[in-house]
């Protein structure tokens, strides 16, 4: 592990810390909507001056909050928080891929929903394949699909070994596809399979789930 990794982490530990407190997070609330005078958190909080003044010093140390004179009163300080101070607190660190490539059992369903989703939100490139890939891409899939705005209807299975290349980030969205492939599978989704249950509903919470790990992953990945 490298000098400047440890240094992150030590600071993402350290932000982590100053916000274990319950009070410390309602300081931090309340600066996310506007800056504070100590005398304003002090009556928001119902907190004894010595007590806030312990809990904005926590702050400080780790880089959560910085005052700065009022241009008013000089006597009187605002307390703001830092820019970019809670990033990082949710871990971040950006992965390099030159692209990104859904894997499930049959390529007939979540790994196509997965990469035509992919598309919308990233601009690293995106694509799928199966471990044991299907004769056509599942109806249902291609339903749900159709009721969120995107398109399968051209879509075909593919096998692993036709499509993966060098460089490519795989995230199985399959749990016997991740079992299958071990190591290879940098980054697993355990996606319950829609095709097996055959509903709309299931479709639909599949795709949800996919939807919402993407938003999450798509801002991490950056093009290698």
């Amino acid at each position: 592990m490298n000098v400047e990794l440890n240094d992150e982490l030590d600071r993402r530990a350290a932000k982590h810390a100053a916000l274990s407190d319950p009070t410390r997070i309602r300081i931090v609330d309340m600066l996310t909507l506007g800056d504070l005078a100590p005398s304003e958190l002090q009556a928001a909080l119902e907190a004894p001056s010595n007590l806030l003044a312990h809990h904005l010093g926590v702050l400080e140390r780790a880089g959560l909050v910085a005052r700065g004179r009022s241009e008013a009163d000089k006597r009187r300080t605002y307390v703001h928080l830092v820019r970019d101070a809670l990033d990082g607190l949710v871990p971040g660190r950006a992965q390099p891929a030159s692209r990104v490539v859904f894997v499930c059992t049959a390529n007939s369903a979540r790994s196509h929903l997965a990469a035509e989703l992919w598309a919308t939100a990233s601009s690293v490139p995106a694509a799928s394949a199966g471990t044991h890939p299907a004769e056509s891409i599942d109806a249902g899939a291609v339903a749900v699909a159709h009721r969120r705005g995107l398109d399968l209807h051209e879509a075909r299975p593919r096998g692993l070994q036709e499509v993966l290349s060098d460089g490519d980030l795989v995230i199985t969205v399959c749990d016997n596809a991740h079992e299958e492939l071990g190591a290879r599978s940098r980054l697993h989704w355990s996606v319950p399979d829609p095709v097996r249950v055959g509903t709309d509903a299931a479709f639909d919470a599949a795709f949800d789930d996919i939807a919402r790990r993407i938003g999450d992953l798509a801002p991490r990945i950056v093009a290698s």
